[in-house]
């Protein structure tokens, strides 16, 4: 049998699978629960002041396991967040502080406040879903600044979230690398819309929302190898992970763990548990000892 167990900038994970933020995360019971068998838990965006969200639909199924959602960042905010932390914390697993803002003040604000309850820090440079738009991922100067200034309060990990709407996705990398990032989420969900033909009018509330599922790895995969041969800090993989066999291809393109997230809204925590069994059985297959020999491999490391 595989080890499946990794290292992220210094936390120990048993499996490379990480709960994606916006899935299943509300509550610390519910981070608590997931942590027995994810590698790492991500929180829901949490803001400085509570965001109501999007009115419904919020969410449309789409064919072959993919969907668009444009939540609009629903949150308790900062004050009612802290005590779900906290008992998150006493988990199996460590937790990812996931943050987001209108404004650098704002991320500052969440990541000083909160970010000494979690084991790192998330931030949120890039969501589609959100009117007006809430995307710092668009300039390297731009992601850089806020990473940097988020450094000065925290002392915990800091990953930057990337999206995949960006004329170079390395380029963002770099910079916030640069800035001190330990680490980097590729990808967000892109931006996308359905149109209900019989009416002419868009199916989601919000019009456009943020495609993720079996649609979005492609492009996950595409970012994620570009990333790696332009950085030396890990990668959490994350756009389509739904088999272990997915989680092999993002690993392959340089991943060091993955995110999952439509899978989990499909079938719950038991998606870790299938994923990890059916990564181990792939691993054995190939004849790999370790998940993390498989990392970069697409880039020709451990052939």
């Amino acid at each position: 049998m595989a080890n499946l167990k990794i290292s992220l900038f210094g936390l120990g994970l048993k499996n490379p699978t990480i709960l994606a933020s916006g899935v299943i995360d509300n509550t610390g019971a519910i981070l608590k629960r997931v942590g027995k068998f994810a590698g790492a838990v991500t929180t829901k965006s949490i803001s400085p002041e509570p965001r109501k969200g999007h009115e419904t639909p919020t969410i449309v199924e789409l064919e072959e396991r993919s969907m668009l959602n444009a939540m609009g960042l629903p949150n308790p905010g900062i004050e009612n967040f802290k005590e779900e932390l906290k008992i998150a914390k006493t988990g199996e697993a460590p937790v990812i502080l996931n943050v987001v803002a209108k404004d650098i003040k704002g991320f500052v604000e969440v990541a000083e406040k909160l970010g000494s309850f979690a084991d790192a820090v998330e931030v949120n440079l890039s969501c589609p879903n959100v009117k007006g738009g809430l995307e710092f991922s668009q300039s390297a100067e731009v992601a850089g600044d806020v990473i940097s200034k988020i450094k000065k309060v925290t002392k915990v990990p800091i990953i930057a979230k990337l999206g995949p709407n960006v004329n170079s996705i390395s380029e963002i990398a770099k910079a916030v690398e640069k800035a001190g990032a330990s680490g980097i989420t590729a990808i967000n969900t892109m931006p996308a819309m359905e149109i209900d033909v019989e009416t002419g009018k868009a199916i989601l509330a919000n019009v456009s929302g943020g495609l993720s599922g079996s649609h979005l790895r492609p492009i996950a995969v595409k970012c994620i190898y570009d990333i790696y041969g332009e950085v030396k800090i890990p990668i959490i993989g994350t756009g389509g992970v739904l088999t272990g066999e997915d989680a092999a291809e993002l690993m392959m393109a340089g991943a060091t763990a993955v995110g999952v997230g439509t899978a989990v809204w499909n079938e719950g925590p038991a998606a870790f548990q299938r994923i990890s069994k059916e990564l181990n059985d792939f691993l054995d297959r190939k004849g790999y000892k370790n998940a993390s020999d498989i990392i970069g491999l697409a880039h020709g490391k451990n052939v």
